[in-house]
């Protein structure tokens, strides 16, 4: 080989020394160098996992928030549906004071239509009276003394037909 222009013990020394160097290299050089890319790798495994759970847990809080405010409309329908009804339920109270009110109120206006009537009755028998009496007197030129004026008012009632009013009912 040495016409080649190898040298044996030369080719020996060298690849003594690359393996040497190699070894070397390999202790101090590759292996650190392997661990930093290991440990590399191994947080870049990590940060993808926890991306991916961040992401998972940001679906779950989404799918979380979603049934909330699904909770919350169907809450607050639920309340507005209440106050509707109480509402109705106020409005149908006082409508029915009222008709009680507005009842009432007619009937003590018809009782005082009756009252009014009843004295206004009674007061033209006692205008019919005395006229009755002033024209018996007249008819019979004297004056009669008060048990003769009541029998005279006593029969001219029962003989004169019932004053009727009009009914206000």
């Amino acid at each position: 080989m040495t016409q080649l222009g190898f040298n044996i013990p030369s080719l020996i020394v060298f690849l003594v020394n690359f393996a040497i160097l190699l070894g070397v290299l390999y202790m101090f050089a590759y292996k650190p160098i392997f661990r930093v890319i290991d440990q590399r790798a191994a947080r870049i495994q990590e940060s993808l996992e926890a991306a991916d759970r961040a992401r998972q847990e940001a679906d779950q809080s989404q799918e979380t928030t979603q049934q909330q405010l699904a909770e919350t409309r169907r809450e607050g329908q639920r309340l507005l549906d209440q106050a509707r009804d109480m509402a109705e339920k106020y409005k149908e109270e006082e409508r029915g004071k009222a008709k009680q009110e507005a009842d009432a109120f007619l009937g003590r206006a018809r009782a005082e239509i009756h009252r009014e009537r009843d004295e206004a009755i009674d007061e033209v028998r006692s205008h019919f009276a005395e006229l009755a009496i002033t024209a018996a007197e007249r008819v019979i030129e004297r004056s009669l003394d008060a048990s003769d004026h009541r029998d005279i008012i006593d029969k001219v009632l029962e003989e004169s037909p019932p004053v009727s009013g009009g009914k206000a009912d």
